[in-house]
C-alpha cells in the first residue's frame, strides 16, 4: 500500500516507518518544512492549517501519529500546543481527507489511554465511559476530529495508545539513568495502573489494525496484563540488578511538572485491548518481565 504517515519522526513512527517498508509499503512522510526538489514526502503545517493536497491524492491509507508531547511542566502554552497539536492538527488531515476526489480507503488516528481519565483499579475497555480531566478531555475532542473523515466513507480507528516500552525513548528512558544508579523508585503512592505495551508490539497491532478492514471506532493498543506502578519499578529494578526501596513523593512531582502534570504522572488506567484481542491479534510480550528483559538485552549487553 501507499501509507501517508505523520509523526514518522518520532518514537514510534520511526520504528513503523521501518516495519511498514520492510513488508513492501510505500510510506510517504508528512514533514512540517519545504521539501527538496524530488523529495517523495508531503509538506504541512498545521499550526498555519496548510497541507499539500496534491500530495495525498492517491494515498491508500493514512497513519497520523502527530503530536506535541505531554512530558513536561504544564504551563497553559504547554496545555495549549497538548491540545492544538492532536485536535486541530487531526482535524486538518480528516477535513483535507474527505475533500480528495482519491480518498484513502482508512484512517489510523492516534489516540491515548488518557481518555479514560484516573480510574484506579477499575478494568476499563473500549466501552468504558470517557473521564473529565484535561487529558481526557483532549482525547475525546482528538477522538471526535476524524468524523468528517468517516462520513466521507474513510474507515476511521482511533489508536488508543498506552505506555509505549522502549530504552530509544519515553517512560521507559527516562526512568533508565535512575534505576542503573540504584536510585529508582515508584511514583507517588505507587498504586497507579500503568498501561503499556512494548515497542515491538504497538507495531505489530498498528499493522494488524491497518490489515483489519472490519475494525473500526476505538481500539486499545496496551498489553493485556497492566501493572502497578509499584510492580513497574520492582520489576524494572529486578531486570537491571538494582535495589527499589523508595518512591518519588507527590510534592517533588508538583515542584518539577506543576500541580496538573504531578496529577498526571499518579493517576492511572487499567486498560485491556478488548477489541484487540477479539479481532485476532497475537501479542509477542503478555508479562512485564520478559518485555523488559527483550526490550533492554542489548542495550545491557553493551555495557
Amino acid at each position: 500500500m501507499k501509507i501517508a504517515v505523520s509523526g514518522a519522526t518520532g518514537l514510534i513512527g520511526t520504528a513503523l516507518r521501518t516495519a511498514l517498508e520492510q513488508r513492501g509499503d510505500d510510506v510517504v512522510p508528512l514533514v512540517r518544512r519545504q521539501p527538496k526538489p524530488g523529495e517523495h514526502v508531503v509538506a504541512w503545517d498545521p499550526e498555519r492549517g496548510t497541507i499539500d493536497r496534491a500530495g495525498l491524492e492517491g494515498i491508500d491509507a493514512v497513519i497520523h501519529l502527530a503530536g506535541e508531547n505531554v512530558f513536561g511542566r504544564w504551563t497553559a502554552a504547554k496545555k495549549q500546543r497538548i491540545r492544538a497539536s492532536r485536535v486541530a492538527g487531526t482535524k486538518l488531515v480528516s477535513e483535507t481527507l474527505a475533500s480528495l476526489q482519491r480518498r484513502p480507503a482508512t484512517l489510523l488516528a492516534a489516540s491515548a489511554i488518557g481518555y479514560y481519565g484516573n480510574r484506579g483499579a477499575e478494568p476499563v475497555t473500549e466501552a468504558s465511559a470517557p473521564g473529565d480531566d484535561f487529558l481526557a478531555q483532549v482525547s475525546r475532542d482528538w477522538e471526535a476530529a476524524p468524523a468528517v473523515a468517516a462520513r466521507g466513507g474513510i474507515r476511521v480507528v482511533n489508536m488508543r495508545i498506552g505506555v509505549v516500552l522502549t530504552p530509544a525513548g519515553g517512560a521507559l528512558a527516562t526512568m533508565l539513568p535512575p534505576f542503573r544508579l540504584g536510585l529508582g523508585g515508584w511514583v507517588g503512592s505507587g498504586n497507579q495502573y500503568v498501561s503499556w505495551i512494548a515497542l515491538d508490539d504497538i507495531i505489530k497491532a498498528m499493522e494488524h489494525v491497518l490489515d483489519r478492514r472490519d475494525l473500526t471506532g476505538p481500539v486499545n493498543l496496551t498489553a493485556p496484563a497492566p501493572v502497578t506502578n509499584r510492580e513497574l519499578a520492582k520489576t524494572l529494578g529486578k531486570v537491571l540488578g538494582r535495589p527499589v526501596l523508595v518512591g518519588v513523593p507527590g510534592f517533588a512531582l508538583s515542584l518539577a511538572f506543576g500541580s496538573e502534570g504531578a496529577d498526571m504522572l499518579q493517576s492511572g488506567q487499567r486498560v485491556l485491548p478488548e477489541r484487540l484481542t477479539a479481532s485476532g491479534f497475537r501479542f509477542s510480550f503478555t508479562e512485564l518481565e520478559p518485555a523488559l528483559r527483550h526490550l533492554l538485552a542489548p542495550s545491557e549487553r553493551a555495557r
